[in-house]
């Protein structure tokens, strides 16, 4: 795949922007500690928007250039201009930043977060929102600091979070306005692994790059399927399941890399016992 994208991400000064072989990589730069300004709020959703039709990228990477934090919080002096005049008011509409969320969530791409520091209030929203969430040993650290302040996390954090790691312990980050630390947040199913300090990007870009190189339309749609959970019984999923893999099988690209599969020892004792290494071999 080409290394020069087709899709013009600039300008972006609060996100440094990277494509190359499949891997759309958002460095997030907001000095002095990337508070989740207006600003970086709508420099994160127009990049959301711009990279889920961009048909040159099987993975999103956010990552953050501050080695303390990937996102504080949402701006506390942003919110408390929020008109207030007036009661509440139910909209059957999602909020722009519900919006941004679900697109990281539902995008036909492998979105990760990388969380190399602390990810509190609408920062740990957006992280909550990827596909999958990586965290440092004794860096990463979580907060939803909505309720010592008197409100609550209102851009998704009171409905993925326990859909991540339980009621009871939804409630204890949430109404306790706790930190959570990596080694934590891994034992409770937040994040998908914590590892050490230097581990943590190498890991998350060997995974990019492995996603990267399978086909689109299996990334694509196994995402799909696999988000079918969030929504539908299990019956009902199923029945999606298959018809999602009916139209896989009919990808050229499937055909071809099935075909090498068993070329290349697939199927064999050898081939089985080194799995990975042989599945290394279809993209040849």
């Amino acid at each position: 795949m080409s290394n020069s994208p087709t899709t013009n991400y600039a300008p972006f000064d609060l996100l440094g922007i990277t494509v190359a072989n499949g891997i759309a990589t958002t460095n997030i730069s907001a000095p002095p500690m990337n508070v989740m300004t207006p600003d970086l709020f709508g420099q994160l959703a127009k990049f959301s928007a711009i990279v889920a039709t961009d048909d040159e990228v099987r993975v999103v990477v956010l990552r953050s250039a501050d080695p303390d934090f990937f996102i504080a919080h949402f701006d506390v002096s942003a919110i408390v201009e929020f008109p207030t005049d007036g009661p509440a008011q139910r909209t059957t509409e999602l909020r722009r930043f519900h919006l941004m969320c679900e697109t990281f969530r539902t995008m036909p791409k492998a979105t990760i977060a990388e969380i190399a520091g602390r990810a509190g209030g609408g920062g740990n929203e957006l992280a909550m929102s990827c596909d999958m969430r990586f965290g440092a040993l004794g860096k990463t650290v979580f907060n939803q600091m909505e309720v010592p302040l008197g409100i609550l996390p209102g851009g998704t954090g009171t409905q993925r979070l326990p859909r991540l790691i339980g009621r009871s312990r939804a409630m204890e980050v949430i109404l306790g306005g706790i930190d959570i630390d990596a080694e934590t947040a891994e034992a409770w199913g937040m994040i998908n692994r914590a590892l050490p300090p230097d581990e943590l990007a190498p890991y998350v870009d060997a995974l990019a790059a492995r996603i990267a190189s399978y086909p689109t339309t299996a990334v694509a749609l196994a995402k799909q399927s696999v988000a079918n959970s969030d929504t539908l019984p299990l019956r009902d999923g199923m029945v999606e399941e298959a018809f999602l893999f009916q139209q896989t099988i009919r990808d050229p690209e499937a055909q071809r890399r099935m075909a090498r599969f068993l070329e290349v020892g697939g199927q064999t004792r050898e081939g089985e016992l080194d799995l990975m290494g042989t599945i290394d071999k279809l993209a040849d």
